[in-house]
């Protein structure tokens, strides 16, 4: 009966011993934010039935010109690597949960031969009580950290496939209109050609005539490989794969939106609202907490309370009593553990704030490009593309006139086609310029600010 008494911890260990790692909430919150930003769907393979139902959401985009819009939620359904960044919930949750449990007591038992007595102690660390409390809170900022990269991927990646899009459908562009031009090219050529056979043409406009075409295919061939690599650029980030890299988009770049969004507060905007930032400082926010109880930890590992149970075979002698087992810093009085708990923390400052200067910068260079391609792409819609078309109608007008000959009408189309070619580039541009900005910023550059709504009280003190 003695001896039960001192299973009496172990007891009250196990009842606190129930525990459940349940990663959903967090990242339901995950998919309220993501949806609020993109107004995309986030969707974590687990081998539930919603699983079959984003594979089949997959199916049936793909099976549709792709826009950017609809490129970004096939990825945010379907790549590997994000669905593999989503284990990181899991990963951080079971953390959590185990830093919220006490350790398991030992029991040590010792019998004396030839049978004379009988020792037995049940001991449990004392800083591990003591410090629990410390411990669950540096737990939650680091998964609060933890949460917040997660979410900062998925907005990276979200930008990252948008960027890749419209990288894709600009070359597509681009090769229609350099087939244009070598189609040209070849026309010319055969006429020189017959021309030069003719007695007609001199062997100087022959020669420059056919590497004028020599130089359009080179030019097709470049263009034509560009497009393969954004296409599978494109693929990648969708994780794309099999029947599903069959998709086709749309033949022609959307013209500039009619007004510019606002780009007076992006940098503050950006500051507020990126994940990744909000990560470093629950980060350092974790490595405050620990400089906390660092010297006590290192001072008292190992210091433990519990019961002592003996019997003595002769006299039937029973005792039971207290058991600590205290260690003495003589040596180690906790001062490297305390300043290494100092340098984390002071290094995962200067990390949050290297970030915060990083974006801002990331912000100001996307905004200008951005700006810029805007105003080239205006001058091309403006002046350049204007004044090409006039040369253009002015040649025909003089051909017809037989003021010229086919070649320079030919040369004038081609120059035409050439600006034109180089206009779509600008506007490509632009709108990889503007998915830029958004994944700098950390979300939709006119869609308002949206935090983590699980952001609690304590994790930001």
């Amino acid at each position: 009966m003695k001896l039960r008494k001192l299973f009496l911890l172990s007891g009250t260990v196990a009842l606190a011993g129930c525990a459940h790692v349940d990663p959903n909430p967090a990242f339901r919150e995950l998919a309220n934010t993501v949806h609020l930003r993109t107004d995309k769907r986030v969707q974590w393979n687990r081998g539930t039935a919603q699983d079959a139902e984003a594979q089949a959401a997959v199916a049936s985009i793909l099976r549709h010109p792709l826009t950017a819009d609809a490129a970004v939620q096939v990825a945010l359904l379907n790549n590997r690597n994000l669905q593999a960044t989503y284990e990181e919930l899991g990963i951080a949750q079971a953390d959590l949960v185990e830093t919220g449990l006490l350790r398991n007591p030992i029991f040590t038992f010792e019998r004396r031969l030839p049978g004379q007595a009988l020792e037995a102690d049940l001991l449990k660390e004392f800083i591990d009580i003591l410090l629990l409390p410390l411990r669950k809170r540096i737990a939650a900022a680091q998964f609060e950290a933890a949460k917040l990269r997660v979410g900062h991927e998925i907005l990276k990646t979200a930008a990252e496939v948008r960027a890749a899009f419209y990288e894709h459908q600009g070359d597509q562009q681009l090769v229609d209109l350099r087939k244009t031009v070598a189609e040209a090219t070849e026309r010319s050529a055969e006429t020189a050609l017959r021309m030069n056979q003719a007695g007609n043409l001199r062997n100087l406009d022959l020669a420059t005539e056919q590497a004028s075409h020599a130089q359009a295919k080179i030019e097709l061939a470049k263009t034509q490989s560009e497009a393969v690599q954004t296409r599978e650029k494109l693929n990648k980030l969708m994780g794309a794969f099999g029947t599903q890299t069959n998709w086709t988009v749309a033949p022609r770049l959307s013209g500039l939106p009619g007004s510019e969004v606002s780009t007076a507060q992006l940098e503050s905007r950006a500051i507020q609202q990126r994940l990744d930032l909000a990560a470093a400082r629950q980060q350092f926010i974790a490595e405050a907490r620990a400089r906390g109880i660092a010297r006590a930890e290192a001072i008292l590992q190992g210091a433990e309370f519990g019961g002592h149970y003996e019997h003595e075979i002769e006299g039937s002698v029973h005792s039971i009593g207290p058991s600590v087992n205290v260690p003495i810093p003589i040596f180690n009085q906790g001062q490297p553990a305390s300043a290494r708990a100092s340098a984390k923390m002071r290094q995962a400052e200067q990390r949050y704030l290297a970030l915060a200067a990083d974006i801002r910068s990331d912000v100001r260079a996307a905004r200008d490009k951005m700006l810029l391609s805007r105003r080239q792409v205006e001058y091309f819609k403006s002046t350049a593309l204007p004044t090409r078309t006039r040369v253009t109608e002015e040649s025909q007008l003089e051909y017809n006139a037989m003021q010229i000959g086919p070649f320079q009408l030919l040369q004038a189309k081609q120059e035409e086609v050439k600006t034109g070619a180089e206009s779509v580039e600008a506007l490509r541009d632009y709108w990889v310029a503007r998915a830029e900005l958004e994944k700098a910023v950390g979300g939709s550059l006119s869609g308002k600010f949206i935090s983590l709504q699980s952001e609690s009280k304590e994790a930001t003190q």
